[in-house]
């Protein structure tokens, strides 16, 4: 099924048994596998996802993504260069560049790879079964191993270990009557 307002260019293969939403575009080498569901708002150029992946609605995903079997990339999620592996989530508001993300990963909610140093482009190897938790950045080059965490909000840029927990954020501190004293700066 592909609704309106969809438009398909260049050489693009499609499944049996895909669904398409509403306002979509497809350019380039495209290779969808069967049982794939694109949501509304998606643009995909020169990509291959795999049987039973779902990706969108409003994900973009730029040339060399591969999105495995029964994957999920999920609304403002954009994938350059990477590739997402079996039964791995990306759902919600990330940005995954020259990547490589193993089996049943979860990626958090804008979950970020800092891949280019202004002058280059770096790789983030992520092994299976990894957790990522939200609001994370990943400094590349850099890798986690299989069945490593990370803490929600931190900013990792040394290796992970296989099984290890990497946290990197710093101490909250509160300033108590901060504003009172901020407010009464102001008005003087």
């Amino acid at each position: 099924v592909i609704a309106g307002q969809t438009g398909i260019s260049g050489s693009a293969q499609i499944g049996a048994r895909c669904m398409f939403g509403g306002q979509i575009g497809v350019a380039g080498h495209i290779r969808i596998a069967d049982d794939v569901v694109v949501n509304n708002h998606c643009v995909i150029r020169e990509a291959t996802l795999e049987r039973g992946a779902r990706v969108g609605p409003f994900a973009h995903l730029r040339p060399e993504a591969r999105i495995g079997e029964a994957a999920q990339v999920g609304n403002f999620v954009e994938i350059k260069k990477s590739s997402i592996g079996s039964g791995s989530k990306a759902n919600h508001l990330a940005y995954l560049g020259d990547a490589t993300i193993g089996n049943d990963v979860n990626i958090g909610a804008g979950t970020i790879t800092c891949n280019y140093d202004q002058g280059k482009k770096h790789p983030t190897s992520i092994g299976n079964r990894v957790f990522i938790g939200s609001g994370t950045e990943l400094i590349a080059p850099v890798s986690l191993g299989d069945d490593a965490y990370v803490a929600a909000g931190s900013c990792i840029s040394d290796d992970v270990p296989s099984g290890a927990l990497g946290v990197a954020r710093s101490r909250q501190v509160n300033k108590d009557g901060w504003v009172t004293r901020r407010k009464a700066k102001s008005t003087d």
